[in-house]
């Protein structure tokens, strides 16, 4: 659901929201977010990359500048140094989303394919509830059939559905 108030670019960077809200083309986007399954799941990928990888930055809804007008909050971003801006402009090299019981399918791949054209190098989609994890690309979303999901190009990261989904109800 969004706010209907137009706002420029740098009042929503100078501005704090509880929760935090995306912003698409000077609308504030809510999200859904806050169930348990979901930051479970979130806790999990960001535990388990940051135990397996030391060298990389796992971190939870940074703002991300997608396009000019545009900046969403992927679940996870991994990135390889500390941006050099308080939000990051740049792409990560990985974006996660997370489903939630009610979020939209179209919405969720209006993001991921805003990463994409970004230049996010992977992107990957988990839903929690049919505890499937899946990767987009430009030729569209592909299940992960076997029990490891990874990212392409080096550095190369690989979780199991046993971390993501571990201890889900």
């Amino acid at each position: 659901m969004s706010v209907e108030t137009i706002i420029s670019v740098q009042e929503y960077l100078s501005t704090s929201y509880d929760p935090d809200m995306e912003y698409v083309d000077g609308i504030l986007v809510e999200r859904n977010v806050g169930d348990w399954v979901h930051s479970l799941v979130q806790r999990n990928l960001i535990v388990a990359l940051s135990r397996k990888y030391p060298g990389i930055l796992a971190v939870p809804e940074l703002r991300s500048q997608t396009r000019t007008s545009r900046y969403r909050l992927p679940d996870i971003c991994v990135l390889l140094a500390p941006p050099k801006t308080k939000y990051l402009l740049d792409a990560a090299f990985l974006a996660v989303e997370i489903l939630s019981e009610d979020d939209s399918m179209s919405r969720v791949l209006e993001k991921l394919e805003e990463y994409d054209h970004k230049g996010v190098a992977n992107i990957w989609l988990i839903d929690p509830r049919l505890r499937k994890m899946c990767v987009y690309s430009r030729s569209g979303l592909d299940v992960v059939r076997g029990d490891v999901i990874a990212t392409a190009g080096d550095p190369r990261l690989e979780l199991t559905s046993g971390e993501i989904f571990q201890d889900l109800p």
